[in-house]
């Protein structure tokens, strides 16, 4: 049984400690104005980077919180509720969400976007490791889900990924022990068959957010309901 955690690095405790909130929130609201005007990302996260001294794990956090004005609005108008949910078919983001809930459940820091969705900044970088709270975060999920009565859940997983298929079978031994009713698939772009779907999606990619016809904040759930103890930073 492996005892490796997902997602927190030495210096985090340093890199996003209480000092450093009041600078993120400005940080985050002078990006959330430079997106909103049509800068492009690239050239704003620089900028604000610079002018807060800001390095690149803490650039990557506040790329994860912004949101513009444009893609607030869009997202709003597609988010379900929770009591919205029950029947519902159900897609989701599966590296996405999975890999939220084992950083927080490892104590690593996530983030609050300014669209309500929660974020980590983890990566699997081509090869999907299981840590000590891959199982359990899998349960949590699960649990959640037939809380919120879903009719189906659908997961999708980049195949190219390693060890992705050793994700699904797991995935399906635990849904059958349990009796959640699940279909895992391994595809190459399960950003695009998300942004496409039909059903309610869960993500927190903003892209996929901003593509989709609705979605439900289930990663926001499971931590604001769900979870006793984890570092959130909100700005």
């Amino acid at each position: 049984m492996t005892t490796r955690n997902r997602g927190k690095q030495p210096n985090d405790d340093k890199l996003f400690a209480t000092k450093w909130h009041p600078i993120f929130r400005e940080a985050v609201d002078d990006l959330c104005f430079l997106r909103s005007r049509g800068y492009a990302e690239k050239s704003s996260l620089e900028i604000v980077g610079n002018r807060y001294r800001l390095n690149k794990r803490q650039r990557h956090a506040i790329r994860r919180i912004y949101v513009s004005e444009q893609d607030l609005a869009n997202r709003k108008t597609k988010e379900l509720e929770k009591e919205e949910m029950a029947g519902k078919k159900v897609e989701i983001d599966g590296f996405n969400l999975l890999i939220l809930l084992e950083s927080a459940l490892s104590g690593a820091y996530i983030f609050r976007g300014r669209d309500g969705t929660m974020r980590d900044v983890s990566s699997v970088h081509g090869s999907y490791k299981r840590v000590q709270k891959t199982e359990p975060a899998i349960h949590l999920i699960g649990e959640v889900l037939q809380g919120l009565q879903v009719a189906k859940a659908h997961w999708y997983f980049d195949q190219p990924v390693s060890n992705s298929g050793r994700l699904k079978t797991m995935l399906y031994q635990i849904s059958t022990a349990n009796n959640f009713n699940w279909d895992i698939d391994l595809v190459y772009e399960p950003d695009k068959v998300l942004a496409q779907s039909e059903a309610v999606v869960i993500t927190a990619d903003g892209w996929i957010l901003n593509e989709c016809k609705q979605w439900y904040n289930l990663g926001a759930d499971l931590v604001d309901h769900h979870l006793k103890d984890y570092n959130l930073i909100e700005v």
